[in-house]
């Protein structure tokens, strides 16, 4: 479920965007130094939303930098750290954790089961940090696990499931900005479940494998269904923002959550509704 929140790269100006992407260069540096490269592989722009989310909440220190790597070995590129892109890195490796254990339960993939492996080791002192928040994430997702299994598995609460366990990464600290951030991150999680659902929903009904919205599909109200509770999920994940005092970056913020975060969703529904029309037209034809 990574690749969904991500920026409208059109509609930011040319300095929003280098300050987004020295904070995804951040967390690389952060994931590289605690986790290696094993650590690096499973860096997403997912989580740069995170590091900038409760940055411009809490406004910690920051330090600026510039760095080579693979990606870039002929130029310096800016990089942001603190201890937000640092929090973002340990999530990023503990979500990739759990991404490779659903792909190895759903179809038996061996390299995400090895990859999980790997993970698995490199994050172990994570329990020790995040002891509660692990123990509640683990819970969530043996629950998520069990009810994705069911033949009649309810939509919603699977993808409320998948919101709460969003919800605690999303809550870096108990205090006054928890319960706003736990409903953002709830709201945020729903929306990215049903989008990844509404992704593989034909390849799931040609597998076999488990997706709540194969009944669905048939219907003629799916595509207006889908994007009507989509719609809702983000609109509360919006409204949770709004009420945060976040002033640094705030209009990449806002660029992710009313834009960015709809980019992939638009794509396959584009993808999907010319595919339609060309099998309409190779229908008539014949």
């Amino acid at each position: 479920m990574f690749g969904y929140i991500s920026v409208n790269k059109a509609e930011m100006k040319f300095r929003e965007f280098d300050i987004y992407q020295s904070y995804y260069c951040g967390i690389c540096r952060d994931l590289k130094r605690k986790y290696g490269v094993c650590g690096q592989i499973s860096l997403s722009y997912d989580m740069t939303f995170l590091a900038i989310l409760l940055t411009g909440l809490y406004e910690p220190a920051t330090v600026q930098g510039s760095c080579k790597c693979i990606a870039h070995p002929f130029e310096r590129h800016a990089t942001r750290n603190n201890i937000f892109t640092e929090y973002a890195a340990d999530m990023n490796v503990l979500f990739a954790y759990y991404k490779c254990q659903d792909d190895w339960e759903d179809e038996k993939k061996l390299l995400k089961y090895a990859y999980g492996r790997l993970l698995e080791g490199k994050a172990g002192k994570l329990k020790a940090i995040y002891a509660d928040k692990i123990r509640t994430i683990n819970l969530l997702m043996q629950d998520f696990s069990d009810a994705e299994k069911e033949s009649n598995a309810d939509i919603d609460a699977l993808a409320g499931l998948f919101g709460r366990v969003m919800a605690e990464m999303i809550v870096a600290k108990e205090d006054e900005w928890a319960e706003n951030l736990r409903r953002l991150g709830f709201f945020l999680g729903k929306f990215i479940y049903l989008c990844d659902a509404y992704e593989d929903v034909e390849e799931d009904i040609r597998k076999g494998t488990p997706n709540p919205l194969k009944l669905r599909y048939a219907s003629l109200d799916f595509e207006e269904e889908c994007r009507t509770i989509l719609m809702m999920m983000i609109s509360e994940c919006c409204k949770e923002f709004e009420k945060l005092p976040i002033l640094e970056n705030v209009e990449i913020l806002r660029n992710i959550l009313y834009s960015g975060v709809w980019g992939r969703y638009e794509a396959v529904r584009e993808k999907r509704r010319q595919n339609q029309a060309q099998a309409t037209s190779m229908g008539s034809e014949a």
